[in-house]
């Protein structure tokens, strides 16, 4: 606090400051009389301009916290914590509102139809303390945490709940990887995730309003939503029930009725970090030669009957190696290689066939390196077709004539390969499959974005404005 001098103390030396010093001329004729007026002056006279130093350093500090405070970042996920219910008053979200959102980066007036997210602050064990291990950002399920990371910088990302259309609830599933096999490891999922909706339905109002259908999950492993690898266990297991009337941000995704997604969904790609294709294309330009006709680098087994009784990729890549194992065309390897993406920016088609579920990371890393993807795969359904033209930038055999496979591209490459390539290498279809942080116009969250604005009937914001 700031203490002023009173006229008792001692005036203040040239080494504590400066002070202001007023001689009032005397008059030596006037008396006792004229020297308690000159008094009364002076004491009038140093009051004046204690007052006036008072006030010029209040509005000094206040300016100067205004200043500072309106230049702090935007809290992140570590910055903010959840407030009750009963605490968390409008006004306090709007002041979060108007001064957290500062700096966030400004997207073109329009987009996205107004679409508004708040993000739920959870406690680290959710999320935070999983990225504790490096892989747990960079490996195939890492949607989960790249749509996280990208929201939280984005203009769409409101402080105000109530003016949201819609809310996130980061909870990463996916980061728990077993030491035995390597695998993610995720039998604790249906409970983490109950776990969190436990938490912001008793704290604020906004899932018990809508039974959840405005919260938006994301659920990047092999069934999505349904939480375990092998297809008869997840559709046995389905969906959990308090997700059911939710949005899923999903890998998963078929064009026939299947339990595990029966949610309102969209259907997202697998991440690939962005930084490791743009050092590959340094390297090997996607317009470069392609000296490998066919490549597949991944597991196959000669009897994919594995300990767990099922047929691993339906024996897909099984009929692939044992046809076309010994075919010089088809460069074809069953053990990692940490260098493959210059093996994929080499070769003219990356196949892309099914493992346990229909999707693969292939389909993001052929796309992005210029490989034409051939996906094998019935029934699969692909993430933005809406900006991904699919069907002019890869092809499709049936799982049923995996065995014609090389005739197949071989018609394709005397035929319309050109024109393929040519759409393939448009930058904006590769991007469309990429999450950058912060978030690009046109990528990977731009997009899930795109896709959330089309679902704005189920906002109770928008649905309670239009009822009026």
């Amino acid at each position: 606090m700031l203490e002023l001098p009173s006229s008792s103390q001692k005036k203040p030396t040239k080494s504590r400051g400066f002070y202001v010093r007023m001689r009032i001329p005397s008059n030596p004729s006037a008396g006792r009389h004229g020297r308690a007026v000159q008094s009364i002056e002076r004491s009038s006279c140093y009051r004046y301009f204690k007052w006036l130093l008072w006030i010029s350093l209040s509005l000094y500090f206040l300016s100067s916290f205004l200043i500072t405070h309106n230049n702090k970042p935007s809290p992140s996920l570590s910055q903010t914590t959840i407030l009750p219910h009963s605490k968390a008053s409008r006004a306090l979200f709007e002041s979060l509102n108007s001064t957290a959102s500062v700096n966030l980066p400004s997207l073109k007036q329009g987009l996205f139809k107004g679409l508004k997210v708040f993000i739920y602050e959870l406690p680290s064990k959710y999320n935070s303390d999983w990225l504790k291990g490096e892989r747990c950002s960079n490996h195939l399920f890492a949607s989960e945490v790249a749509v996280h990371k990208a929201l939280l910088t984005s203009e769409v990302r409101t402080f105000d709940p109530w003016e949201a259309d819609f809310f996130f609830v980061p909870v990463y599933v996916s980061c728990n990887f077993s030491t035995v096999n390597g695998f993610p490891a995720i039998g604790h999922a249906r409970t983490l995730l109950a776990s969190a909706v436990e938490r912001v339905s008793s704290e604020f109002p906004f899932w018990n309003r809508s039974l959840g259908s405005d919260h938006v999950f994301v659920a990047s492993h092999d069934y999505g939503a349904c939480f375990h690898a092998m297809e008869d266990r997840a559709k046995a297991e389905g969906i959990p029930e308090f997700m059911k009337r939710s949005i899923v941000l999903q890998t998963f995704g078929v064009l026939y009725d299947h339990p595990c997604q029966n949610v309102e969904n969209v259907v997202i790609p697998p991440y690939i970090p962005p930084e490791s294709v743009r050092k590959t294309l340094k390297k090997w330009p996607i317009d470069g030669r392609r000296d490998i006709f066919a490549f597949f680098r991944g597991k196959m087994e000669v009897h994919p009957k594995n300990v767990s009784g099922r047929f691993y990729s339906k024996r897909v890549r099984t009929v692939i190696l044992q046809k076309y194992g010994s075919d010089r065309r088809f460069y074809l390897k069953r053990h990692r290689f940490p260098g493959y993406q210059s093996e994929i920016v080499r070769s003219t088609f990356c196949l892309c066939p099914l493992g346990w579920a229909p999707w693969s990371p292939r389909l993001v890393e052929s796309v992005a390196l210029g490989c034409v993807p051939v996906i094998i795969a019935d029934g699969i359904r692909l993430p933005f077709p809406a900006a991904v033209p699919w069907a002019k930038i890869s092809v499709t055999v049936a799982e049923k004539d995996v065995a014609k496979l090389g005739p197949i591209l071989e018609h394709v490459a005397s035929t319309n390969l050109t024109a393929i390539q040519k759409n393939l290498r448009d930058p904006n279809v590769r991007k469309a499959l990429l999450f950058n942080d912060p978030m690009a116009e046109g990528d990977a969250t731009w997009q899930v974005l795109e896709s959330l604005s089309d679902k704005l009937d189920r906002s109770h914001r928008k649905s309670r404005v239009s009822s009026q």
